[in-house]
């Protein structure tokens, strides 16, 4: 039986519990959590996790505790919990900026440490996710904690240096696809098409192309092309895109977000 703790339960650390809950892993996962929130208490309990009083009491009774808070209570956080933590301790943090030498600083020196990029579609079991091991952890252990976000959507391994660029990747890139999609959408209204009607399909547009992207075969260039006819209205609208730089707009946004992530480091 696998012992799994939160500390936090926000709309991140509630969508992973969630997805183990929901999971063919439920049957030989404890989930336990603490949150100072009632309201968040109760729907840990509706979920049948068992409700902590403290972090420190999360720690004392479980293996594999995940760090589920803003990067600014990891302070508090660490302090409250870090004399609890054992050599048998698995720590997952799903912070951005937050180093495994930063939590062994307060912690212990040879913690064992998972660090995690998840991503908000998680709230709906689709979630991509990148995870960094570091030694001591073992083999097993990280597996398992994969397993905890694969019950939740995908998941890929990374080297622990390159969990600060990956999170333009899959971190923040939901945000940026929504400004996209705005901006279809808002093309829409000016021309007189219903958001009701313009929304959903251009959403559906978004996991169709996903899906060819993963599942068709074809590479990126090839699906740019069977979409567009020669002398055709796609071609139009890609050389205003071109015209506008599209692509070093997005290097840019991606630069700036990993630039921030160093900047948060801790």
């Amino acid at each position: 039986m696998n012992t799994v703790g939160f500390i936090g339960a926000g709309n991140m650390g509630y969508a992973i519990m969630k997805g183990i809950a929901a999971s063919a892993l439920a049957s030989e996962t404890k989930l336990s959590a603490f949150d100072p929130a009632a309201d968040k208490q109760e729907r840990l309990a509706e979920l049948g996790v068992t409700v902590c009083k403290t972090g420190a009491e999360v720690l004392n009774t479980c293996k594999y505790v995940f760090l589920a808070v803003k990067p600014q209570m990891f302070d508090t956080v660490l302090d409250e919990i870090g004399s609890a933590v054992t050599e048998d301790t698995v720590i997952v943090s799903i912070a951005a900026g937050i180093t495994a030498e930063y939590i062994r600083s307060k912690t212990l020196p040879d913690a064992k440490v998972i660090l995690v990029m998840p991503n908000t579609p998680l709230l709906l079991g689709v979630g991509a996710s990148a995870l960094a091991k570091s030694e001591p952890t073992t083999d097993e252990e990280f597996a398992t904690v994969c397993s905890f976000f694969d019950a939740c959507g995908i998941s890929a391994t990374l080297p622990e240096n390159k969990m600060k660029e990956i999170i333009a990747i899959n971190g923040s890139s939901p945000a940026f696809i929504y400004l996209f999609a705005k901006a279809f959408v808002d093309y829409a209204a000016k021309e007189g098409i219903a958001k009701e009607t313009a929304l959903p399909l251009f959403a559906q547009s978004l996991i169709g192309s996903a899906k060819m992207l993963t599942d068709s075969g074809y590479s990126i260039e090839e699906l740019i092309k069977m979409v567009s006819s020669p002398g055709g209205t796609t071609l139009a609208g890609l050389d205003e895109l071109y015209k506008g730089e599209l692509e070093k707009t997005v290097d840019a946004a991606c630069t700036a977000c990993t630039r921030r992530a160093y900047e948060l480091s801790k």
